[in-house]
C-alpha cells in the first residue's frame, strides 16, 4: 500500500513537535524500556503473513488488520474522537489495542512525571494527562463510547534501567513530557528535578531501576 503524508492538526501537531525534539535519545535510550509492552501486543496480535499494521494516519475506511495505540491517548485532547479514526481504518474484526499506563501507585515513574509536570504550562483545554485512562474500567468505557467492543485486558511489567545517571537523564528528558518541561522552565531545572525524582531508585552500583505497569486493553 502507498503511504500518504499525514496531516496532523490539534493535539496531534503539539505532540507529534514534542516526541520528535531528541529522536536520537530516545531509540538509544527510552525506547529499549518498553519492549516487554510491545512485545505482548505483537504476540497477541498473531500477525500472518502480509497482514496490515497502522502507526501513522490518515488512511481510507478499513484499511488495517491490526491498529495499535501506545501511550498516547490519554494525551488527546478528545480521546474518544481519536479512537474512532482508529476504529475508522480498521477493518470489521480486526484488533485495535489500546496501551496506557497503569495505575500511578504501580508506577515508580509517577513521581518523574509529577516533577515533569510542576514545571510545565498548563495542558491544553480537555487533555487529560498521562494516568487519566488508567483506572479500572476506564479503558474499557473509552472503547465503547468509540463504537469498539472491549475484549482481553493485558498488564505488563516495564523495567527502566539505566546504567548511571548520564544515561537515565538521555533517555528520561527525550519524551514529549519531559521536552515540554525543558521549553518552559528550562534544560537545568528539569535536569534537577527529574534527578531528585529518580534518586530513590538508584541502585547499590549507581544505576537506576524504576519499576513500572502498563495496561493495554484489546478491543474490536
Amino acid at each position: 500500500m502507498i503511504g500518504v503524508k499525514p496531516q496532523v492538526s490539534g493535539t496531534a501537531s503539539m505532540q507529534g513537535d514534542l516526541w520528535s525534539a531528541r529522536p536520537r535519545d530516545w531509540a538509544d535510550v527510552q525506547e529499549d524500556t518498553m519492549l516487554p509492552l510491545y512485545q505482548a501486543v505483537l504476540e497477541r496480535a498473531g500477525l500472518a503473513g502480509g497482514a496490515r499494521w497502522l502507526e501513522e494516519l490518515p488512511w481510507a475506511d478499513a484499511s488495517f488488520d491490526v491498529v495499535t495505540r501506545f501511550n498516547a491517548f490519554q494525551y488527546a485532547a478528545n480521546p474518544v474522537k481519536a479512537l474512532r479514526e482508529a476504529r475508522r481504518v480498521a477493518v470489521p474484526g480486526a484488533q485495535v489495542f489500546i496501551a496506557t499506563w497503569g495505575a500511578a501507585q504501580d508506577c515508580e515513574a509517577a513521581g518523574y512525571l509529577r516533577a515533569l509536570g510542576a514545571l510545565s504550562p498548563p495542558p491544553p483545554p480537555g487533555a487529560p494527562g498521562p494516568f487519566a485512562l488508567s483506572e479500572p474500567g476506564a479503558l474499557e468505557r473509552l472503547a465503547v463510547a468509540a463504537g469498539l467492543t472491549p475484549g482481553e485486558h493485558l498488564e505488563v511489567e516495564c523495567t527502566w534501567y539505566y546504567a548511571e545517571l548520564d544515561t537515565a537523564l538521555r533517555g528520561l528528558l527525550s519524551a514529549g513530557p519531559a521536552v515540554r518541561a525543558v521549553r518552559h522552565s528550562g534544560a537545568e531545572r528539569v535536569r534537577r528535578a527529574v534527578t531528585e525524582a529518580i534518586t530513590p531508585f538508584r541502585t547499590a552500583r549507581g544505576g537506576y531501576r524504576i519499576e513500572n505497569t502498563f495496561r493495554c486493553l484489546v478491543a474490536r
